[in-house]
């Protein structure tokens, strides 16, 4: 009997404390280059997705903030995964990189090789599944809106979004299959095959309307069990 009350007693002090814990907004990180350092802006999509939130009465459940610095690539978000993330201590962080990568070979002589992409990027996720972080890693997006393969780094995109699908089958973290999301949705919704001005402003940079599009697919990750 003694052994039952000690047992009820625990119980009674564990239940509000797992009661405080699940009223606690789960802490969720977007990590990334200046299309993420533009989410947090009045129609970014950050913004937009806090706002979605708030609207279904969700707000309480969930804390959204962006660490995005424009230019990034691959090794920049390593070298600030420390002070930028993990000492934050969220719960949820999703990887949104590639652009620069990719981009920057040809616009600045610079970029990153895929072989030291992919290290980055599992050294990137190994360091935050030892702190119980749940990841989500998003493939590129455009560098141009052509929905035909016309775009000039349509087959450097497409072949980095592969990689992205490989580590996320191989660590194990769940895909946000961005560049599949944007490339199906030009197709229906750019009869003029145009090279910007659709989902992007500058080919690569969101318009109001990218950035909702891209709120909506952010959030069925997010909510996805």
């Amino acid at each position: 009997m003694q052994r039952f009350y000690k047992l009820l007693q625990i119980a009674l002090i564990a239940v509000p404390l797992l009661a405080m814990r699940q009223d606690k907004p789960l802490k969720v990180i977007f990590f990334g280059d200046s299309i993420t350092q533009a989410g947090v802006g009045p129609t970014g999509y950050i913004t937009q997705m806090t706002e979605t939130l708030k609207a279904k009465g969700q707000s309480g459940q969930y804390e959204l903030s962006g660490a995005g610095i424009g230019g990034n690539k691959i090794y920049d978000l390593y070298l600030r995964l420390e002070d930028d993330v993990l000492s934050k201590k969220p719960d949820v962080v999703f990887i949104y990189v590639g652009i620069n990568d990719v981009w920057h070979k040809t616009s600045h002589g610079t970029g990153t090789d895929a072989d030291k992409y992919v290290k980055f990027y599992d050294a990137l996720i190994k360091k935050m599944k030892a702190q119980n972080i749940r990841v989500i890693i998003c493939t590129p997006t455009v560098i141009g809106e052509r929905n035909d393969n016309s775009n000039a780094q349509d087959g450097d995109l497409n072949y980095y979004s592969k990689l992205i699908r490989d580590i996320a089958a191989k660590n194990s973290v769940e895909l946000c299959d961005l560049r599949k999301y944007f490339g199906d949705y030009l197709l229906k919704n750019n009869p003029e095959n145009k090279e910007k001005g659709v989902l992007t402003s500058d080919r690569v940079h969101l318009t109001d309307e990218g950035n909702k599009f891209l709120a909506e697919r952010m959030m069925e990750a997010l909510l996805k069990k």
